[in-house]
């Protein structure tokens, strides 16, 4: 059993209710438009849709692939570059004249 007094909901503010109610316009205008359209055009144009995202998700994956090969690669080079650098640390001292 819950002995925590329940959380009074939130009031809408003025601008919360004017999106709201821009949202259920935006939605009649979308159903009024699709009565007027051939349900055969509603149906492929649904169809077209499905295929477009899918294929952006193709290209967006294929893109992270790529990043991800290519910031291994870096990563390696960048190791075994810095074992071929020398040494900025040792035993020798160089004096530097700066004027």
């Amino acid at each position: 059993m819950n002995t925590q007094p329940e959380a009074e909901p939130k009031k809408a503010t003025p601008i919360d209710e004017f999106v709201a109610h821009q949202k259920r316009a935006l939605d009649e205008t979308g159903k009024a438009i699709e009565a007027l359209l051939p349900p055969e055009f509603v149906k492929h144009t649904k169809e077209a849709q499905k295929e477009f995202v899918a294929g952006f998700k193709v290209l967006a994956d294929t893109f992270i692939d790529e990043m991800e090969k290519v910031a291994k690669k870096v990563e390696s080079q960048g190791k075994s570059d810095e074992d071929d650098k020398p040494s900025t640390t040792g035993k020798t001292k160089v004096k530097v004249q700066v004027e």
